[in-house]
């Protein structure tokens, strides 16, 4: 089938929409896209591109592009993005990133479920104790977006499979808890020229920054003496419900930036977050 007669038909099968500027666009509902994928030699992500290109806005993003403009979308779309780590920081990353369209997102955890971690991991539940995060986190994208492929490694971050997971990835996540996992996953990054998004919680407190291939990275934050502790303030402040949830919105809004090219990154700059104290901070790095 030709892409003239492809477009045609998602067109037939979309709504149109007035706007509060009185003009009339198309949306595409998802009833409809799983009907057309059944009929048309095209995937979600395809469906999904084409409609967009086309200036027909499936229906789950309507209240998206509105930020990431229709070409900011189509590149979400296009985009392949790491998140190592899926417990509290990378849950909620993972979650959000498959609601805003990332096209194919890199899942490496090879831990599992523990009770501990209900008070705040968002993927987390009573019946899943026990099994592995990145298993997990990869059906849950599944479910939320059939346009996003999860590509799940049931492993933990080393430095044999590093290059592996970050193959062709366009921005890595940090979704972790130890500084040496970090610290090896920015080093990672930095040698395959992939941008790097930080960010670490204690207590109500927590900072997030996007470091650049170029840039000089992790050092500027964490002294010898931390590195050689490896874990960072949650052990001694603890992991709060909402903390995470905090820290991962900015990482999130990172990602965005990063790769629809709106908004400004935190790049030589740190976000600092103190809610017990009502603080909000920037630090030039």
């Amino acid at each position: 089938m030709k892409r003239e007669q492809i477009i045609e038909t998602i067109k037939n099968e979309s709504l149109p929409v007035s706007t509060s500027e009185g003009e009339t666009i198309l949306h595409l509902p998802f009833i409809k896209e799983r009907e057309l994928v059944k009929k048309l030699p095209i995937s979600f992500n395809e469906l999904e591109q084409e409609a967009l290109k086309a200036k027909i806005i499936p229906e789950r993003y309507a209240r998206s592009i509105g930020t990431t403009t229709i070409d900011g979308q189509i590149k979400l779309l296009e985009a392949r993005v790491a998140v190592i780590g899926a417990g509290g920081l990378g849950g909620t990353i993972i979650e959000f990133l498959a609601r805003m369209g990332i096209g194919y997102l890199v899942i490496a955890d090879g831990d599992t479920f523990s009770e501990n971690n209900l008070n705040r991991q968002l993927l987390s539940s009573e019946k899943n104790v026990g099994n592995n995060k990145a298993k997990v986190a990869g059906n849950r994208v599944e479910e939320v977006n059939s346009a996003v492929t999860p590509i799940i490694f049931e492993e933990y971050f080393t430095e044999e499979n590093a290059k592996n997971i970050l193959k062709d990835c366009d921005v890595v996540v940090d979704g972790l808890d130890n500084l040496s996992s970090r610290f090896l996953v920015w080093q990672t990054a930095k040698q395959m020229n992939i941008p790097f998004i930080h960010g670490a919680i204690g207590g109500f407190c927590g900072h997030v920054t996007t470091f650049f291939p170029d840039d000089e990275g992790l050092e500027l934050i964490y002294s010898n003496k931390q590195r050689k502790s490896n874990r960072g303030n949650e052990v001694i402040l603890g992991n709060p419900a909402a903390t995470p949830l905090m820290i991962a919105a900015w990482q999130i809004q990172e990602v965005i930036k990063l790769i629809t090219g709106q908004g400004s990154p935190l790049h030589h700059q740190m976000l600092y977050m103190d809610a017990g104290r009502n603080v909000a901070q920037i630090f030039e790095l």
